[in-house]
């Protein structure tokens, strides 16, 4: 057990120094930087479809973030386990049971639906765009 955390904050460490090899560091760190904001704010924006969490403040909405996040890494594509993890995080914030699991899975169902909509259209349009190289 010792051993799988140390290569994985190994594995952690390697990467971040990777970031150093980078020929577009600025572009490299915005983009990520992009993708995390986009995240939480699809969080944040998807709260609103439920009266239950529509108070919500953005100190649950980053728990909840960070709980779904791991749910995410510990399954395939976090089916299932993603709005579990996002209604048992809500439920300490006073919202109950089936709005939580609705939330999770108003918030999977839509992430999933954008990761194939732009997988699809990349997919479609990138080998036109990279004709000429």
């Amino acid at each position: 057990m010792i051993i799988k955390i140390r290569d994985f904050g190994n594995g952690i460490m390697e990467g971040v120094k990777s970031i150093s090899k980078i020929k577009k560091k600025p572009a490299f760190i915005f983009h990520t930087l992009l993708i995390w904001v986009l995240y939480v704010s699809m969080f944040f924006v998807i709260k609103n479809t439920i009266p239950e969490t529509a108070s919500l403040s953005l100190g649950p909405i980053l728990v909840t973030f960070v709980a779904g996040s791991l749910a995410m890494s510990t399954t395939n594509g976090g089916i299932g386990a993603f709005p579990l993890a996002i209604s048992s995080v809500l439920l300490l914030f006073n919202v109950d049971k089936p709005a939580g699991e609705a939330f999770g899975w108003i918030l999977w169902g839509s992430q999933t639906a954008i990761n194939i909509i732009t997988g699809a259209l990349s997919f479609l349009f990138l080998p036109i765009l990279n004709r000429g190289k």
